[in-house]
């Protein structure tokens, strides 16, 4: 579950949301009804290695990405001007 904060709330509690993030929760910071940040807890390196793994196992078998596919996932949701 994510805790919403205003950005003066957030600015006067910054120590106690990043403990709550480092304890597991994430923290949304809204300016009026519109959140504009979200701040959570970063991998550690061997996490980071973990979650490799199981992607490469997960595309195991699986044809190669093709170069226009990395592009047009990359260009998803963008908007285009």
């Amino acid at each position: 579950m994510s805790l919403i904060v205003s950005v003066s709330e957030a600015e006067g509690r910054f120590s106690e949301l990043l403990a709550r993030v480092e304890a597991g929760e994430d923290v949304i910071i809204a300016r009026g009804r519109e959140p504009i940040a979200k701040i959570i807890r970063t991998r550690s390196a061997e996490n980071l290695g973990a979650a490799i793994e199981e992607l490469k196992a997960s595309r195991a078998g699986l044809p190669p990405v093709r170069h226009d596919e990395l592009l047009a996932w990359r260009d998803e949701g963008r908007r285009v001007e």
